[in-house]
């Protein structure tokens, strides 16, 4: 019977056949109306977004807000002097420029000269900070109050007071400011490279530009989602790096899948129909499933709470799902039009012309023709397969050993340490830590609503003294019933002992029928990491199920779902180590250019894993889908054994090539995010680019043939109820030689013209997969 799913993309090939002009001039209005509805997405992104906003910290930080109706502290203002701060030409100069700050810019500071306390003032006595609330309610309207602020202040600056700049709103603009420089920089360095290695790998000008124009309609439509969804919610300004990143990289991966299919095909048969359908009834089909693995694993980032990770669920799900779209629409329909011309504009040297010559140059010098199945990766996986453990012990012991200094990792928050040494705002909460003693400027909010009686709450404030590692607590305002309780501490906000010290102030007996919330950089983090916690086993549930299913509907195994997992599992946890023992431990900080952070953001293993997964997944089933192809070409009555091994050394050779060069591309996309000035960005970029490195090479050319073979037949097992709903549904592909060998050919096609257009190299090659020893 005929394949389901294979002759549902069958006749998709057949409509952007018949359809393709309609098709491109849909595609442009699209992409031209997606363009205008983005184009002003990233003044619509916002900063922040790191935490849980169900969490008790954040809860805190609203009830200082809410109930206690203090000002809120959007930025804190660092003044510097050579002499005295306290002085009366800087006391003047300093309280005279406040005051002249519109209160429709500023409505509230709070400065050591309206408050009187001394521990605004540095160990030195030559700094002093300010704490701003600035007016509005967004993002943009903040910035634009401290763009004001700025102004007003810069004359300071001629009177010997330095003026810097730290605190939520100004680090995030920073922040901000930095990664879209980082992106433009980016894509400056990455299209060049790209188009060169698409030259090169393509073999022509035309082909090049392909996966170019999918990736552009996958990044401008999900710009353009990411948009709308700004209405709705909060979506972070790094989820625009993600779409880049992800964009390119898997239409460079689609659109080669897409396109070297194409080319197979065209070699078979003149019919350009034909050859479209029949890439899109075999690489298409593989393109969807391998989209739909990505957009799962991405869009398990979703059930995060934290609208960081939640952002980039979303820009994940859309440039996935855009790229196939494209995959399958845009570029079948371009392909139908341009038909053997796909070719025009060759490089000379490069390309499929080339490998062409020489293998007419190898058949001719020869007396018997060169078998399709004779090729590098060919010859690699039969190595590989002759001698299985030799290969896969030290491989896994060698990813063992990259991933053992993830057991050493540390993990802490999103701080000003993300930036350059010499970034200004970094500058600015070094010196605010430094010199301002006690954790002064980032203290631990403790918000005690409803207590009974002043006595009970100085009685708490005193208890909260005590705790071990704290420096001091005291109430700094009331409100009714109402009160904030400020407690300092030893060590970095961070570290381990302020978390421990956390821990004990959270334990301490609250007055009695009182609410207590505790809030502050440290509960921060230390919330964050719970929250993160408490998702981490639904996400990885998720995608392992998820994985699961789709491959099991790909390839009708249970084995081979199961062997991914863990062939993904090993990679991933290989690049974990090496980031942990780069970005933590400081190794090659000098050669990529960055500051040791001591620590990992928790997040960005989180967003690796998803990502990495998902790309994992994709190279996965590019290269199963050539194997079970060739499995079931192969005849029945062949050794088990040797069926298994023809197939993967097989489908290796036909997909080798292709795979590893969509990961050389994709590395280079994102790899050249490692340039990135912001550390989360070069850890992403370092981290995914290493992970597909790995995996692309080791990985699947070493590993995966060499467990494939120690399973042999048991690769392709399912129990019999499983089985028999597989091949009654029929989710394989449809192989050009099954349906020449006689399965009625997909949407109709006569059977005799269909074997009449299979060349002689294709039946020679078939033929041959049944001798094989």
């Amino acid at each position: 019977m005929t394949t389901n799913l294979s002759a549902m993309f069958d006749r998709l090939g057949r409509a952007m056949y018949h359809r393709r002009r309609l098709v491109i001039i849909i595609g442009i209005v699209l992409l031209a109306l997606a363009a205008l509805w983005g184009s002003d997405v990233t003044k619509r992104l916002s900063s922040g977004g790191y935490y849980d906003p169900h969490s008790e910290s954040v809860q805190a930080a609203n009830a200082i807000t809410d109930v206690l109706h203090l000002p809120s502290s959007d930025a804190t203002v660092l003044f510097t002097s050579r002499e005295p701060i306290t002085s009366p030409a800087n006391a003047a100069a300093i309280v005279g420029a406040l005051h002249d700050l519109p209160k429709s810019v500023v409505p509230s500071y709070l400065s050591y000269w309206n408050t009187g306390q001394r521990r605004l003032i540095s160990t030195d006595g030559r700094s002093t900070y300010v704490t701003l609330e600035l007016a509005g309610t967004t993002d943009a309207q903040k910035a634009s109050a401290l763009q004001v602020v700025k102004q007003r202040l810069a004359e300071l600056q001629t009177r010997g007071i330095s003026v810097g700049y730290a605190g939520a709103q100004p680090l995030n603009k920073e922040i901000s400011g930095q990664v879209s420089r980082d992106l433009k920089r980016a894509e400056a360095l990455s299209l060049p490279t790209t188009l060169i290695l698409l030259l090169i790998i393509f073999g022509s000008v035309v082909s090049a530009a392909l996966p170019v124009i999918v990736g552009i309609c996958g990044i401008v439509g999900a710009f353009a989602i990411l948009r709308f969804l700004t209405i709705v919610t909060h979506v972070s300004i790094f989820a625009q790096n993600l779409v880049t990143m992800l964009g390119l990289g898997l239409a460079i991966d689609y659109a080669l899948f897409v396109v070297s299919r194409f080319r197979e095909e065209m070699s078979r048969t003149a019919d350009v129909e034909t050859a479209l359908r029949r890439t899109l009834a075999t690489a298409g089909r593989t393109v969807a499933f391998s989209g739909v693995t990505v957009a799962v694993s991405t869009a398990s980032l979703v059930l995060f709470p934290e609208d960081f990770l939640r952002s980039m669920g979303y820009g994940g799900v859309a440039v996935v799902l855009l790229d196939v779209l494209a995959a399958l629409t845009i570029l079948p329909a371009i392909l139908a039009v341009l038909g053997r011309r796909v070719d025009a504009l060759h490089v000379p040297w490069f390309g499929p012309h080339h490998r062409a010559r020489r293998l007419a140059a190898r058949q001719s010098a020869s007396a018997t023709p060169v078998p399709s199945s004779g090729g590098f990766w060919y010859r690699l996986a039969r190595s590989v397969m002759r001698r299985p453990l030799i290969y896969a012990i030290p491989i896994v012991v060698v990813l063992a050993v990259m991933a053992l200094p993830f057991r050493n990792v540390t993990f802490g928050g999103y701080t000003a340490k993300v930036l350059p040494a010499n970034a200004p705002g970094r500058v600015t909460s070094d010196a605010l830590a430094r010199d301002f003693p006690g954790n002064e400027t980032t203290p631990m909010d403790v918000v005690v609503e409803n207590f009974p009686d002043q006595q009970s709450l100085l009685a708490y404030a005193d208890r909260l003294a005590q705790v071990p590692g704290t420096t001091g607590a005291h109430v700094a305002a009331v409100r009714g019933h109402n009160a904030l309780i400020e407690v300092d501490y030893h060590g970095d906000p961070i570290s381990s002992a302020a978390r421990h010290t956390l821990a004990e102030v959270r334990a301490v007996q609250p007055p009695a029928g009182s609410r207590v919330l505790v809030g502050g950089l440290t509960a921060f983090l230390v919330d964050q990491l719970h929250s993160i916690g408490h998702v981490l086993p639904w996400m990885l549930t998720v995608i392992a199920v998820a994985m699961a299913f789709l491959l099991f509907l790909a390839f009708g195994s249970v084995v081979l779902p199961l062997k991914a997992i863990v062939m993904n599992t090993i990679s991933i946890a290989a690049s974990f180590g090496a980031i942990t023992w780069i970005f933590q431990d400081g190794h090659l900080a000098r050669l990529l250019d960055f500051s040791p952070l001591g620590y990992l953001d928790a997040t960005d293993p989180i967003l690796l894993l998803a990502v990495v997964f998902g790309l994992s997944m994709d190279y996965e089933v590019f290269l199963l889908s050539r194997i079970r192809e060739e499995w079931d070409v192969t005849a029945d009555n062949v050794n088990p054994g040797e069926r298994n091994a023809a197939a993967v050394a097989v489908g290796l050779q036909r997909s080798g090539r292709i795979i590893t060069s969509a990961a050389l591309l994709l590395i280079v996309v994102i790899g050249l995010f490692a340039t990135s000035r912001i550390t989360t960005l070069k850890l992403l970029g370092v981290g995914m680019a290493l992970a597909i490195a790995v995996d692309a090479t080791v990985v699947r050319a070493l590993l995966v043939p060499a467990v494939m073979r120690l399973l042999g037949r048991v690769n392709w097992w399912a129990p019999a109820p499983l089985e028999r709903w597989w091949q009654r549904h029929a989710f394989r592909e449809a192989p050009i030689a099954v349906l020449a060998a006689g399965e009625p050919p997909m949407g109709g096609e006569p059977l005799a013209a269909l074997s009449d257009r299979t060349s002689g190299e294709e039946q020679s090659r078939i033929a041959e997969n049944h001798q094989l020893r």
